[in-house]
């Protein structure tokens, strides 16, 4: 008897973990047409680190159509998208080093799939960030919000 109840216990334990940890996991889609799939992504406070996966589903190659995932301040992400064309497709259209980024993937193209996974720690719970595309001109229908609840 206190075999079995141990081990349902060490089940439920386990099972809240498996719970908690997807729920810092997130998912969006990028395609030919220039569109996420959301315009909007939260994960809860707790979550010490958050993993976002972008999949393009589209066809085209990284070169023609390809898409990024950027998280900044709405503040930030004009002068983000400017000097991120300048370092131009080998540096992902994101600056080296560009301390206004939060967290940023590589760009993918048609088929491909890229993730990135950044400490929440110097996130406030209840701000809202910007997400973005920083593959030229994308930006403008590619961008949503991030919030941490």
């Amino acid at each position: 008897m206190k075999k079995s109840a141990l081990l349902t216990g060490a089940i439920l334990l386990l099972s809240a973990n498996i719970a908690y940890a997807d729920e810092c996991k997130l998912s969006l889609d990028s395609n030919d047409m220039m569109q996420f799939s959301t315009k909007s992504l939260s994960a809860p406070k707790s979550c010490k680190e958050v993993t976002v996966k972008l999949n393009h589903t589209g066809k085209l190659p990284a070169n023609v159509m390809g898409h990024n995932w950027v998280l900044s301040t709405e503040q930030n992400m004009q002068g983000i998208i400017t000097d991120g064309n300048a370092a131009g497709l080998s540096n992902n259209y994101v600056k080296p080093n560009d301390s206004r980024v939060i967290a940023a993937t590589k760009v993918i193209g048609g088929g491909e799939t890229t993730e990135v996974t950044f400490s929440t720690s110097k996130l406030k719970a209840g701000n809202d960030y910007t997400f973005f595309c920083s593959f030229p001109g994308h930006f403008a229908m590619m961008k949503g919000t991030f919030t941490l609840k």
